[in-house]
């Protein structure tokens, strides 16, 4: 009898392979759908991210070193060297991240073999490490077991302070006798190694070589040279010193090897590959141009074993020495002027009012260029040995201090009166003592008590300070009345202010050093809107009186000054300068709203200045064999005394002036602040020294013109300093 198939148990095997497929569908489809996110996450990293990853990579395996590529030097506007490097033997340190210390210290015991080392820099905390080192079971004596145990079972600290702790109680107990005990050798280790271990891992130390006093003899040189193989981590190399032929301060400084980059800054500079003792600029040009300078380190690849160790290192990139920067002085004019600048502040600091007089500076530059000329401040010191009076250099003094400057800013408030409508080119007022109800009356120096109508022209030759007092009052929109009170409001200070900012008092100069400032404005009280006017209230520097004047002898462009000319790269003969890779071209930093004009009118009032039958530097300039303008400056002023505890009343002397008149080539200020009690002033003496210090400018271009003349060589030679001066950097520090 045929048997009749179960329909149900068919069913149900049906069922049951269609799910194993559709499974078997799933897993297939989940480890299609896995590969293809691997192979697209392998796309990923290889064609977007490779390259990030390779460099990644060589950063862990390529290594920025110092190896004391030379700085870059810094040369005259004549190819003269001010900054230079002076090579020296150097001995060195490297250590590896897998570098113990005990294997510092027998390369130590090795090195004192072979080089001498004065210990002055130990620390107290350098003998207790080699006393712990070289006694370690008297160490452990040093604190008892109860007072260990104490320690540890304290559960407010942490197990690594516990440790602290315990170390801190034993050096504690460590007594002068026993860290008294070592003897010179012992000292002359520590000294070697305090250098090697204060380095961080590939970070060259110097062990000897980066202190002026104490220099690598041949002798040390050879004897080290001869052991490297057997001293690891050891180098002799070539160092370099920061040698300077100029005192001028303005050169800036740096840091040296064993000091490093300043903790200040750290982030900063690591965050470029510099390394934690690498020389930096710290101050002026050095630091302004840190990043042309430096150079270009070398780098590494260490190759590891399987443990991690180096043992060996290949050359990457050589490295290359910083660029070198040309500057706009010419170094025998700059020190010509310093010392005419110094004979007179000493000169006139002994006079009988001078006994406040301090500071005296002065600056010239090109008013189309920007190009600073020179660059002088003095200050006067005290010989610490002699206790003699002495001149110091005190250049930087001329753009990061302010003074009120006197009647040298009235060009400026003309200009203002005309753009803010008070009145036109020629335009007549009246020279009188003004009167305000409740305060004194305020005049001009050379009319008291009469009348005298004066034009724009006369208001400058003469330095008249009512019409600059009439200037403020048409600005705030009033017209002066003889004993009545005055509201000048804000607005009128803003007008004027904005008016000097213009022409660049008041404002910062851009100059290429830092820590310039922009001086000091006061409050806006109604009365001090006159003493604004004619320079009695605002303070300004030095350098803003330069590129006030500058903008009045170029036609009205506020130019940025600078002191880097050029940037070079480093010669390759030592006989020439290397090529040019930037020239610094002028930068107009704003025009002002005023017609030419109206520059011109004020420009011929400056002119008067010198030449007019009443001007005031006629005295000194009326008889000069060039063309040209200028306005003289006196400001009040005060100087605390500290033994009197007062405020003594003082004068501020100032003068600025363009030469030639047509086109001019020079723009100049000079500033002498507290010149004088105002009780003993007599005249302004700063004219006659601006006077001696243009006259040296133009006696040493033509001499030096007279002797290149001719010269038709392309790339300029490197020359030598005009000083025989020689200014290591230890002794700038």
């Amino acid at each position: 009898m045929r048997k009749i198939p179960n329909k149900r148990a068919q069913s149900m095997k049906a069922k049951q392979r269609a799910n194993i497929t559709f499974r078997m569908n799933i897993l297939f489809f989940s480890i299609f759908v896995l590969f293809t996110m691997l192979i697209l996450r392998l796309g990923y990293l290889q064609i977007v991210k490779g390259e990030e990853y390779t460099s990644y990579l060589a950063r862990k395996e390529e290594v920025p070193v110092n190896t004391s590529v030379p700085r870059g030097r810094i040369f005259d506007s004549e190819g003269r060297i001010m900054v230079d490097n002076l090579p020296q033997r150097a001995i060195t340190y490297t250590k590896m991240q897998t570098t113990k210390s005990k294997e510092m210290y027998e390369i130590a015991e090795e090195l004192s073999l072979l080089i001498e080392k004065e210990p002055d820099d130990i620390t107290k905390s350098d003998l207790q490490d080699f006393w712990l080192k070289k006694y370690p079971e008297e160490a452990l004596e040093l604190v008892t077991d109860k007072e260990r145990k104490a320690i540890e079972a304290d559960e407010d600290l942490e197990k690594k302070d516990r440790s602290r702790a315990i170390d801190r109680l034993t050096r504690d107990r460590i007594t002068e006798e026993q860290l008294n005990s070592f003897t010179p050798e012992e000292l002359e280790v520590i000294a070697i190694y305090r250098v090697m271990a204060s380095g961080y891992a590939l970070s060259p130390q110097i062990i000897k070589g980066d202190d002026v006093k104490e220099e690598v003899t041949v002798e040390e040189f050879a004897r080290v040279s001869e052991r490297l193989s057997e001293l690891e981590g050891v180098n002799t190399t070539t160092d370099w010193r920061r040698i300077k032929t100029s005192s001028l301060a303005i050169l800036g400084s740096t840091t040296l090897p064993k000091v490093g980059i300043p903790k200040d800054r750290l982030d900063y500079f690591l965050s470029r590959d510099y390394s934690r003792n690498d020389r930096v600029g710290t101050s002026y040009i050095e630091q302004q141009y840190e990043e042309v300078l430096q150079g270009q380190k070398s780098v590494v690849k260490n190759i590891t074993d399987g443990k991690g160790r180096v043992f060996d290192i290949q050359t990457v990139y050589e490295g290359e020495p910083g660029k070198d920067l040309v500057l706009t002085m010419d170094s025998e004019i700059q020190l010509a002027q310093e010392e005419i600048l110094a004979e007179e502040l000493l000169k006139y600091s002994n006079s009988p009012g001078g006994k406040y007089l301090e500071h005296a500076y002065f600056i010239m530059m090109d008013p189309y260029s920007g190009e600073v000329l020179s660059l002088v401040g003095k200050r006067v010191g005290k010989n610490e040995k002699t206790g003699t009076k002495e001149i110091n250099d005190y250049a930087f003094g001329a753009f990061t201090n302010a003074y009120e400057v006197g009647s040298t800013v009235k060009p400026g408030t003309i200009l203002t009166g005309y753009r803010e409508g008070v009145y036109s080119i020629g335009s007549i007022l009246v020279d009188e003592p003004i009167r305000i109800k409740g305060s004194e009356s305020k005049s001009s120096v050379f009319n008291r008590y009469g009348s005298i109508r004066m034009s724009d022209l006369q208001a400058i030759e003469r330095s008249s300070n009512v019409y600059m007092f009439k200037t403020a009052y048409g600005v705030a929109g009033r017209t002066y009345k003889a004993n009545q009170p005055i509201n000048f409001g804000k607005d009128a200070f803003l007008k004027m202010r904005s008016g000097y900012a213009q022409l660049g008092l008041g404002a910062l100069t851009g100059i290429d050093l830092p820590g310039e400032v922009s001086g000091e404005t006061g409050n806006f009280e109604d009365g001090k809107l006159l003493d604004l006017s004619i320079g009695q209230f605002d303070t300004y520097t030095t350098l803003q009186l330069a590129q006030f004047v500058a903008t009045l002898a170029n036609g009205g462009s506020r130019i940025q000054p600078h002191v880097v000319k050029e940037i070079r790269e480093p010669s390759e003969d030592g006989v020439q300068l290397g090529k040019v890779v930037k020239e610094m071209a002028p930068i107009i930093l704003n025009t002002v709203d005023n017609t030419r004009a109206e520059i011109e009118q004020v420009r011929k009032g400056m002119k008067l200045v010198y030449f007019g039958s009443k001007g005031t530097a006629r005295s000194a300039f009326g008889n000069a064999p060039f063309t040209g303008g200028g306005k003289t400056g006196t400001a009040q002023s005060s100087e605390w005394d500290a033994k009197l505890r007062t405020n003594i009343n003082t004068v501020n002397l100032t003068h600025v002036g363009f030469i030639p008149y047509d086109n001019p080539e020079i723009a100049y200020a000079l500033v002498i602040p507290d010149a004088s009690l105002e009780s003993t002033y007599k005249t302004n003496f700063s004219t006659p020294i601006a006077k001696r210090l243009v006259d040296k400018y133009f006696e040493i271009k033509k001499k030096n013109n007279a002797t290149t003349a001719g010269d038709s060589t392309s790339t300029p030679l490197i020359k030598p300093a005009f000083t025989n001066d020689k200014i290591d950097e230890e002794e700038t520090e």
